[in-house]
């Protein structure tokens, strides 16, 4: 099986870096250099026309979107435990926590990161403060959830959906209120950090914050 993936650090391609590695698959990576605009250049969006990471190729097959790509991959590697059987009741509630990370956590991060885009430059502040108070709900909500159902999103064995909320509690870590502040969620982060396909995923990239 021939596996491509096209990303860029710290970006929503971590995810899907983070469980080839965490799933023993080999793979090519091609980091894009976003300041070079390489993720607009023709030869890209020849790819992925959206112009955005991650792109992964599975023998030429091109996937897009962080989390799809993360349910497909646990998928064609059942034996690792990463998602429930099909037809379960946990099934059922890890498409609800990985819909809650597209759906609540992501658009919240777009409008925090690109408050212009929404309602231009005159409403970067006001946009900003909204996203900021959608997160701070949504993960007191996880963190709710983690206390009552915990240690894990799906309760006592790891999935797909907590490798996508460890990258998402990354991406808070310079807000105002980052999402290891509730200590629940700090204790969760840490047992996901501790794992070592993250640490490799860090030395790949060159990442070294939020250790």
């Amino acid at each position: 099986m021939s596996v491509v993936l096209y990303g860029s650090q710290s970006t929503a391609s971590l995810v899907v870096h983070w469980l080839l590695i965490e799933l023993g698959i080999e793979h090519e990576l091609h980091q894009l250099d976003f300041e070079r605009g390489q993720q607009k250049s023709p030869g890209y969006l020849a790819i992925n026309p959206a112009g955005r990471v991650p792109t992964l190729l599975i023998d030429g097959q091109v996937l897009t979107e962080s989390a799809a790509i993360a349910m497909h991959l646990v998928d064609l590697h059942p034996q690792a435990g990463l998602a429930p059987a099909p037809g379960t009741a946990a099934r059922g509630d890890y498409y609800r926590w990985m819909c809650f990370c597209v759906y609540t956590l992501m658009p919240a991060y777009r409008a925090w990161f690109y408050p212009h885009e929404p309602a231009g430059e005159a409403s970067i502040d006001a946009v900003k403060e909204r996203a900021r108070v959608q997160l701070e709900a949504a993960w007191q909500q996880v963190a709710d959830h983690l206390q009552d159902e915990g240690p894990y999103m799906l309760g006592a064995q790891v999935s797909a959906v907590d490798f996508m909320l460890t990258m998402l509690m990354r991406w808070s870590r310079n807000m105002p209120c980052p999402a290891d502040a509730w200590p629940v969620l700090a204790a969760h982060a840490r047992r996901m950090k501790d794992r070592p396909a993250l640490a490799e995923v860090y030395r790949r990239e060159g990442i070294s914050d939020w250790t």
